[in-house]
């Protein structure tokens, strides 16, 4: 089993190093796994370094129904360099369109969303894409893990360029019933290039 994971996780992040960087709702390095964890609803905070050395911090609040689920997230953003701090708002929906067979041995989910920044120069941000994975579990153990890469794009109402394409890659972390570890990163520098961590409480 931990061969496979191995093998899995070093698979996607070689497809994703080909990639530049399409962030997502509010245009931080956070990216989604194919489906959720949780079955009723789920709650916690990100925080999340663009550029690396830019500062965000946003809580969500994720709710379901049957395949589809719905996030809602909001917080701010600092990316330094004299950039003003912005206020961050967006909701991201999911819904799971491929499930692994012996054929393909990936799970699959449609993302796609909308957001802003706020305060001065308020941008729109409507991002969208395929997240592509498959839940790792533990041998005798609660927790599992789920690799993903997701290729996305995201269309911007501000700057020279509107739209953008690249990769972001990840994994979520279940570590007990009732908590997730989240982690994202994203490559290149358009938009947005840098990471992400999240603490989640699932229901």
């Amino acid at each position: 089993m931990l061969r496979k994971s191995l093998l899995l996780v070093t698979g996607l992040l070689v497809t994703a190093g080909a990639g530049s960087v399409a962030a997502q709702t509010t245009l931080l390095p956070v990216y989604y796994a194919p489906y959720r964890s949780f079955e009723k609803y789920e709650f916690g905070a990100t925080l999340s370094f663009p550029n690396y050395d830019g500062l965000g911090l946003e809580g969500l609040f994720g709710f379901g129904y049957n395949q589809f689920d719905l996030e809602v997230r909001g917080g701010f953003v600092d990316y330094g360099e004299g950039v003003d701090t912005r206020g961050t708002l967006g909701a991201t929906g999911r819904y799971q369109v491929v499930r692994h067979s012996e054929k393909f041995p990936m799970d699959g989910a449609v993302i796609a969303g909308l957001g802003a920044h706020l305060f001065e120069g308020s941008t729109l941000l409507i991002p969208f894409g395929l997240s592509l994975g498959r839940r790792l579990n533990l041998e005798d153990s609660e927790i599992s893990i789920v690799p993903y890469v997701q290729p996305a794009g995201v269309i911007y109402t501000a700057g020279p360029d509107h739209f953008f394409f690249g990769f972001g890659i990840g994994a979520d972390f279940k570590l007990s019933r009732y908590f997730d570890a989240r982690l994202s990163v994203a490559f290149g520098d358009d938009p947005v290039d840098g990471f992400a961590i999240s603490a989640v409480w699932v229901h």
